[in-house]
């Protein structure tokens, strides 16, 4: 679990990430979760893109199976039971209210975007939209701060407690790439 203020994200995150996404990482300001093994499963997004997109998810699960995990529990209608859960208990939807107010502080920190003030993610504060938003922020933040996210990754079959990371092939340098440190320090 990390919230701002981040330590700097080293080049094999960004390639631990990238191989995660299927893409090339961008505008990662954090690691904000990692596996046991010390993989990246959450990253924070820069709240305004480098092509000026503000972007509201600061945090985003990229680990592939939570993601995935997250992605089984929304078609299996879970986002239903947490809505139904949030308008029936006025104690979660207060702790929920909370973890939106927390977000937003914490994606504040880094950045204040104009577009996007008072829009945090998932469906926070009055809505549950995005398993896997919540469960991110609750991975960042740490349990008992949002609620639905606790709820998320106490259905969900995966667990940031047990490694089921793949082999990235983050640590075979790409002589191809020229920021690969490893390959610059051997050539």
């Amino acid at each position: 679990m990390t919230r701002p203020p981040f330590a700097p994200v080293s080049e094999r995150d960004i390639r631990i990430v990238s191989a995660q996404l299927g893409r090339r990482a961008r505008n990662v300001v954090g690691i904000a979760a990692r596996c046991t093994c010390g993989a990246p499963t959450v990253v924070s997004t820069a709240p305004r893109l480098s092509d000026g997109t503000p972007f509201p998810t600061f945090y985003y699960l990229t680990h592939p199976v939570a993601t995935a995990a997250m992605s089984f529990l929304e078609a299996a209608q879970v986002m239903i039971e947490c809505g139904e859960l949030l308008a029936a208990d006025p104690e979660v939807a207060a702790a929920y209210e909370r973890a939106h107010h927390e977000y937003l502080a914490d994606r504040e920190s880094i950045a204040v975007v104009p577009e996007i003030a008072g829009i945090s993610a998932g469906g926070m504060p009055t809505r549950v939209k995005c398993l896997h938003a919540l469960a991110a922020h609750s991975l960042a933040a740490g349990p008992g701060v949002n609620p639905i996210g606790d709820v998320a990754l106490e259905r969900s079959s995966w667990s940031p407690d047990v490694c089921q990371c793949p082999d990235y092939g983050v640590d075979v340098p790409d002589p191809a790439d020229p920021t690969d440190d490893d390959t610059r320090s051997r050539a």
